[in-house]
This record gives C-alpha cells, structure tokens and sequence, in this order.
C-alpha cells in the first residue's frame, strides 16, 4: 500500500510538471505582467518546472536513496551485534522490504519450495502440529509471502525471531494490519532464541518448520544456532530451509560435491571480491557457514544461482536455496532401496565408503621416537565414531526411484538429452516380453516412454532404468514424480502438447518434494524447456527442427499436417507418395543424412552404427526401406505415435504413448503410484549396474540398439554378455534391436551360453517390423545352460 501512495503521489507531481509545461504559454504572460520582465518569467516558470519534477523523483527514488546511504555512505558505529543491527536498519526499516527485492533473490523459490514440502509430509502425518520459527525474518515479509504458498491460518503457531527492534516493529504492524493472531514476534539473540511454551517442557524435536532466509550469513556463532535447531527440529516431521548468499572453493570430495550441487564452485575472483564487499557489512560469505549446515543437517534439496543485480551478466551474486533434514530421521527404507533393491551398487557410489584413497596416496606412518611420558593404556573401551551425512537421496521425502551417483567426467559430456522421446515400439515388445508381475526387467532410460509402458501393461516387480547421460533420467524422473503430483490435464500439456506455461510454478509448488536434488536443479535450471515446444529441445530437438525447415522450403507443411490427420490408409498413402516422399528422399537430404556429425547431433546415431548400416547399403536404401511401408500399413492418426510427433512437435490425445493416455496415466497413479514402485532409476553402464545386481535377479532386458554402438570385437561386449547370463534366471532373455539385419554380437551370445533367435529381419520396403521400422532387425536371446 505504501509504495502505491509513493507512485501515486509521484505521478500527481509529475503530471504537475507537465501542467506547468504545457500550459507555460499562459503563465509566462500572467508572471510578465506581475513582475514586468520575461527573463524573470521564464526563470521562475524554470524553476518552478524543476522544482516538481525534482520532487516527483525523490519520491520515486527515496527507498532507494535511503538504502545507498545507509549500506554504503553511512558509517557503522563501533559496538555489539545488536547495537551494529539498530543503527544499521534504524533509518531504512520502512524502505528495508522496497529496496531488497532485487537482491535477495530466491527467497519467494524457497518458501514455495518449503511449502510443498511441508504438504507432503503433513500428509503422511495430518495431525502433527506445526510451529514455525523464522529466524533473522526482520519485518516479517517471508511470513507475509509465504502465505501465498501455504495459508499462514494452517500452522498452530508462528514465531519471529530477530535482534533488531527496528525491523521488528513493522513486523508487528504488518501482522496487526492482517489480523493474523497466531505469530508471535520475539527479540532474542538467534543463538539462544527460546519459545514461551518451552518453560514448561523439553524443546527436543517440538519445531515443525525453521527458516533462515539471509540471515545466516550475519549471525556471528552460526555453530550454535545450527546446533541449536538441530535439537528442536522435530526428527521424523521437521524441515529447515535457508536461502543466502555464499562462495565456495572447489570441493574435497565426490560426495561433498554431490551434496552441493551443480555450479557451487565459484571462481576465486568472486570468491574473493564477495566475501571482501560484504564484510564491510559484518556479513560473511566464507563456506564455512555452509560446510556446517550441510554436514550437521542431511540435505533434501539444494540449489545454486547467481543473482544478476543491478548489472546482468557482470555483476553475478552467488546465493543458495537449501532444505534439509535431522540426520536422526529414519532413512532405513532409502538404505534398503539402495543396497538391496538397487544392487550393491558396485561402480557407483556407497554410503559406506566416501572416498577411496590410491596406494600411491597413502600417508606413511610417522615414527617420532618414545613417548616422553608413560602413559597406561585405559581398560575402558573407546569407540568414535564420526559419520559424514548420506546423499539426498536418503533423506528425500518422496520415492527412491532415483539412486544416487557421483558425477564423473563422462557424465559433463551430456548437457542435456539426447532423447526427448523413445524411439522403439513398445507394443511389439510386450508381445515377446511375456512380462508378469513377478518379473525383474532392465531397460534402458532413454525418455523412459517405453518403460512407463511395461509398468501399465504389466506392473512388474523390478523396472531397472539405466542410463549413462543423467539428463535422460531426469527426464523420465519427471515424468513419474509429475504422475504423481498433476492433474491428468496439466500432464498431457506437459509431455503431450510439449507446452506448459506454468511449469515453473508446478515444478516448485507441486512436482519439487518426489523429485531428487539433482534433477530438481536440471529443471529448475532448463525451467523454459516447456515454455516453447518441449519436444524441440535436446538433441533429437534438431531433427525436428530442421524437418520443419524442410518441409517449409518444399511448401509441402499443410501437406505434413494432412498426413498425421488422414482418416484412411489410402490417403496417407496418397499424400506420402506424392507429396512427402520426393522431399524426404530428395539428394539433398540423403546427403544430409550421409554426415557422421548429423547422425550424431541429431538422430542420435555412432559412428558404429552408422558403419553396421552402410556395410548392408547405402543410407537411401535404408532411410527407404523405412519409411515406405509405414504410411500404407499404420494409421498415424490412429496411434502410430512415433511419426507424428517428429512431423509435428507434439502428441495428439489419439495418437500418443500409453502414458499419455487418461487411463495409461490413472494406472501409474492409482493406489499412491503403487505401479511406480518398481522404478530403480541407475546413472551408470549397464555393465556396472549388472556387476551391482545378485544373480538370477533378473528375468527380462531390453537393451534396444545398445549394442550397435560397440566396435567389432570389442570385448567389453564379452564381459556385458557374461554378466546378463549371471545376473538372468535360467529361461530369462534379452531382446535387442539392430541398425544391421545380422548383427556381429550375435556370435558372442551363442557363445556365452544363450540361444539367440531373429524375431524379425527386415526385407526391403515391403512390410515394416513394427510402427517405427527404424531398425533392420529384432533379436532374443534366451539364457538355456
């Protein structure tokens, strides 16, 4: 209200000045004839003209000149925290909410971040109560914003606590003003805040929710204060989340990096600049603040940005969302998912072992001589035992789907997906899969479609995804955690039409508490992936997009879209031999298509691959008998899914994979996502997740073209064939497909003990092997001795 009487009352002044312009014509002659000379005139009418203008700006700017003067201009007086903070805020506490907008970013992420956290663990425990304490909260505005997220009527009791009166006192008017009875405003050093009801009993574990929203970074004892939540923070129900600047170094460890998250280092030129510039104002950014939080709280959610204030792209801030957890809250079901149901996870990470240490680092031990001193050694036994926090995977609040991983070199490789859809049928799978409920299967992610599809079909018991680029399973982790948390309608718009204006707000609101920390920070990062057409971006993104262009030269687009929209088989046909054919099979695209580098960036295809493919023809027989037979045998309009999209950049609700049907989508969702369960979501080579898995765990793989992408001979081929046939039970199988109508690896499963049979082998452009027809042949491989 304040700042629309300040605009307000600037824009009376201003149009005053245009007044006085405008009608300066008039006045001129009235001030002439009162004082007898022009120039006087004009003086004054220039003045008077200045005087209004100069008036309407200073109260435009005065929040802001206010916050120059005293952060930057006026000097602080010597003395204690408290007396720093008084005469500190004193002068800007009524511009304090104005003037900080702009520079402490992430504090709106963060409350709506806490609050669908909070919803999700009220529901596992309704009638827990809930007590809020916002630490550092000044004038309240976290607790007015939050109430936008999460009504502040819901909790039992709220409790402000800062040191500065100042602050404090238009906290109180701001909460009188909304009749809000249930906050309680407190003066009290953050190190040993203390709550009214904790007189009559024992603190432990009584606080639901706690808040530092830039405020850890300018309380001195930060040990203290975080031990001090760490003991009234409820185990089980409790949830601290803080928002601050910060800087960091690089990390000591894997596993403090996967903790941190992505773009956490920062450079030691803003490390330096930053912590110097904001020490001026007794506020420290060294990482030590943060280390602590970290170590002494298990992480839930983390994410690192850069406020670009005042200066884009030059003056970069670096602050922090974090949410955590006691690390005395049960995470035995996470360990079990992670040790148990996830394989032992060899080649990935284990909590418990964090670091490995090389031969040839190994500290010699150190020999100084006697003791000086004889000491007798105690007969008491001494046992120490100082743990570091798990992965944010053990103290997540939603379903283990994701296991944890440290990034290694080759996942820097992948900056996004490849694959923002599977391009493998689904359908034909599950006629030879003869998957039940009992089974164990391993797939590999991709876009996760077809897996989705096998957990309908059939809800097996095991759905291993695995994946080596981590953005294929952050995106299938989407797509389940959104199952979930969405209406059917806001889900098809997502992964159907590819277009959601609002996924931002639905990430933080609704889809953030079941995802993992690590592919929050891909979609909070690539939140514009759905603003436009989703199915667009990543790698596959550019096929389509230079489709598009294609068929925009060749005026042939409305012929495109009559295609995916024909009612009959005879006018498909019709208007793919006509129309679409000589486009698509003209030189210019084959050559085209004859580049590695195309095949690669855009379809997704190795160097391997394309190899097997050439060797049987060329690239125009192949792109030929692929496409040909499609139009006259599967209606596009009717199902066959796979084309349409890559012609027009989404799904139709007729024409569009099981998940994305209503009843696909009520499947996954019913009974609490009991279909979902299966999901063990692994960011590794199948060959380590196979060394993770005990044998005969496994009764089904689907490998897809996996293997196409092995050199000839290869014998990592050798050791990945020898695991399936350790890890399958007798009469398990593999099924894989292939760019080539006999595939060299074939040989090494016979060989390995298994009987390997062609279920389909494609035969020139007559008759394709399912509704893609983008691979020569299909294979199993049946695990018999």
């Amino acid at each position: 209200m304040r700042t629309i009487m300040t605009v307000s009352r600037a824009l009376l002044l201003i149009g005053g000045a245009f007044v006085v312009y405008s009608e300066r014509r008039y006045l001129s002659k009235a001030i002439t004839y009162c004082t007898g000379s022009s120039t006087i005139a004009g003086f004054i009418l220039l003045g008077c003209s200045l005087t209004v203008f100069a008036l309407a700006l200073s109260s435009v700017l005065r929040p802001q000149l206010k916050f120059v003067w005293h952060c930057f201009i006026r000097p602080l007086r010597a003395g204690d925290q408290r007396t720093r903070l008084d005469n500190f805020y004193k002068g800007q506490a009524d511009v304090y909410d104005a003037t900080r907008s702009g520079l402490l970013r992430g504090r709106n992420t963060m409350l709506s971040l806490s609050a669908s956290h909070l919803r999700t663990m009220r529901a596992k425990n309704p009638h827990q109560k809930l007590i809020w304490v916002d630490i550092g909260g000044g004038t309240g505005h976290n607790i007015e914003l939050m109430n936008r997220h999460f009504p502040v009527s819901s909790f039992d009791a709220i409790y402000l606590i800062d040191l500065c009166e100042p602050l404090l006192q238009v906290a109180r008017e701001r909460f009188a003003k909304r009749g809000w009875t249930n906050i309680t405003v407190l003066c009290q050093d953050a190190t040993e805040f203390a709550l009214p009801a904790w007189t009559r009993s024992d603190p432990k574990g009584s606080v639901s929710f706690v808040t530092l929203s830039y405020s850890l970074s300018m309380i001195p004892n930060f040990y203290a204060l975080l031990d001090r939540i760490d003991y009234v923070l409820s185990p089980e129900h409790g949830l601290l989340s803080v928002v601050d600047f910060y800087t960091s170094g690089k990390q000591p460890s894997l596993h403090e990096k996967a903790i941190g998250g992505t773009s956490k280092e920062c450079g030691w030129l803003s490390r330096w600049f930053w912590q110097i510039w904001f020490d001026f104002d007794h506020v420290s950014l060294s990482p030590h603040r943060r280390d602590y939080l970290e170590y002494k709280f298990g992480t839930v959610k983390t994410y690192n940005g850069r406020n670009r204030f005042v200066i884009p792209f030059i003056v970069r801030i670096p602050y922090y969302i974090w949410l955590g957890r006691s690390r005395s809250c049960d995470v035995s079901r996470f360990c079990h998912a992670f040790e148990v149901e996830g394989g032992n996870m060899i080649g990935n990470c284990s909590p418990a072992s964090f670091t490995t240490i090389k031969d040839s680092e190994a500290i010699p031990p150190l020999e100084i001589g006697e003791p000086a001193l004889k000491t007798h050694p105690s007969t008491a036994d001494a046992l120490i035992t100082v743990t570091p926090p798990l992965s944010s995977f053990h103290y997540q609040l939603g379903k283990p789907w994701r296991l944890p991983y440290y990034e290694q070199v080759v996942h820097k490789e992948f900056r996004t997906f490849i694959y923002s859809f599977t391009w493998e049928d689904p359908e034909v799978d599950m006629k030879y899969l003869d998957l039940g409920p009992e089974d164990s299967i391993l797939v590999i992610t991709s876009a996760g479609d077809n897996a989705l599809h096998y957990a309908i079909a059939a809800q097996p018991k095991r759905i291993h995804c695995v994946d080596m680029n981590p953005c294929q399973n952050h995106l299938l982790e989407l797509k389940l955690a959104a199952v979930q948390t969405l209406e059917y309608e806001d889900f098809f718009a997502m992964f159907g039409d590819g277009h959601h204006p609002k996924f931002r707000a639905l990430l933080d609101s609704k889809i953030a508490p079941l995802l993992s920390s690590i592919a929050y920070q891909f979609w909070h990062i690539n939140d514009n992936s759905f603003f436009g057409a989703f199915y667009l971006n990543g790698y596959s993104g550019w096929a389509l997009r230079l489709a598009k262009i294609i068929f925009s030269i060749a005026g042939v687009s409305k012929d495109v879209e009559a295609l995916c929209n024909a009612s009959s088989i005879a006018q498909q046909e019709q208007i793919w031999r006509e129309k679409l054919k000589p486009v698509l099979l003209n030189p210019v695209v084959i050559a085209m298509l004859k580049s590695p580098i195309f095949c690669w960036n855009a379809l997704g295809v190795p160097l391997n691959q394309r190899r097997m493919l050439l060797d049987e023809g060329t690239i125009y027989e192949f792109v030929r008998d692929t496409l040909d037979p499609l139009p006259s045998t599967y209606s596009f309009k009717g199902g066959a899914y796979f084309y349409p999209l890559a012609l027009l950049g989404h799904y139709t609700p007729s024409s569009c994979p099981e998940y994305l049907t209503r009843s696909g989508f009520q499947a996954l969702k019913a009974n609490n996502g009991e279909a979902t369960d299966a999901f063990r979501l692994h960011t590794d080579s199948i060959y380590n997740v196979l060394r993770g898995l005990t044998s005969w765990s496994l009764t089904r793989a689907v490998i897809m073209d996996h293997l196409d992408w092995f050199s000839p001979g290869s014998k990592d081929v050798d050791d990945e064939v020898d695991e399936f046939y350790r890890v399958l039970t007798p009469g398990g199988f593999v099924l894989w497909r292939s760019a080539a109508r006999k595939p060299w690896y074939c040989e090494v499963f016979e060989r390995k003990g298994f009987t390997v049979t062609a279920l389909g082998v494609r035969k020139g452009a007559e008759v394709p092997l399912d509704r893609v027809n983008m691979y020569a042949s299909f294979w199993r491989a049946v695990k018999t001795t």
